[in-house]
């Protein structure tokens, strides 16, 4: 498992995250890749000398911001995982969750295309929490994607299933949607939130509610716009002759 984490400027969160990471998947045969979103404090650094403790740990860095949907998909194009697990950098999804979520995605028949967290008892504040209410609600409406939290940024996923969806910027709030596009399954599962122990957090609601409605309105459309082959079969040259 190759498990990506986006950072910007999380210099207080993200080498004690690295050590959560490499603990709870102690048992796994796995890699971290933490991406650098061109942090303006010491968060690149921090995680470089990390590496030294750390043999499994990369360190991918953006020159230019790019945003969160984009360092996951650098993390994931750098990975030489077949599964994918993701973790936001803030500290607030807990490492320890990883294990569950990867037996739940190797388990289930037919296997998913990936397993999502759901958050309970959330440690944010309460109009954070409102707003994300609102906006799960509206999204769930309109796009038919069955995902109560798609603010969860825990997940485990196939890589190949990731690679097959349209990428835009904030596209990993539509995961959900782009695989039922594609008529993949994905489950969730409960998680633990983590209350932020440094830094600020990089979204406030009404920045969310500013791109929110252009992407929803970007997801319909290619909703609208997908059209599915069936069952996909190979015939051989030998087997046309015969027929």
């Amino acid at each position: 498992m190759s498990v990506v984490v986006p950072v910007f400027n999380e210099e207080g969160n993200a080498v004690h995250l690295a050590y959560e990471i490499a603990n709870a998947c102690a048992d796994i045969p796995h890699e971290i890749i933490f991406i650098d979103d061109a942090s303006t404090d010491g968060t690149c650094e921090a995680l470089h000398k990390a590496k030294t403790a750390l043999p499994r740990l990369r360190v991918l860095t953006h020159q230019r911001n790019a945003g969160q949907s984009r360092a996951i998909r650098t993390g994931i194009l750098a990975a030489k995982g077949n599964i994918i697990g993701i973790l936001d950098g803030d500290g607030q999804n807990d490492p320890a969750d990883l294990p569950a979520l990867l037996d739940l995605y190797k388990s289930t028949s037919p296997s998913p295309a990936m397993v999502a967290g759901q958050r309970g008892k959330r440690q944010d504040t309460w109009a954070k929490k409102i707003g994300s209410r609102i906006g799960n609600g509206i999204r769930r409406t309109l796009l038919h994607d069955g995902i109560r939290d798609t603010g969860c940024g825990l997940k485990v996923l196939s890589r190949d299933a990731y690679l097959r969806l349209p990428f835009f910027d904030h596209q990993h709030r539509y995961m959900a949607a782009l695989m039922a596009r594609e008529n993949l399954v994905v489950i969730t599962h409960p998680v633990s939130h983590r209350a932020r122990q440094s830094g600020q957090s990089k979204y406030s609601n009404l920045g969310r509610m500013t791109v929110s409605v252009r992407d929803l309105l970007g997801v319909m459309w290619l909703q609208s716009r997908a059209r599915l082959p069936g069952r996909i079969s190979e015939t051989s040259d030998k087997e046309k002759t015969t027929k």
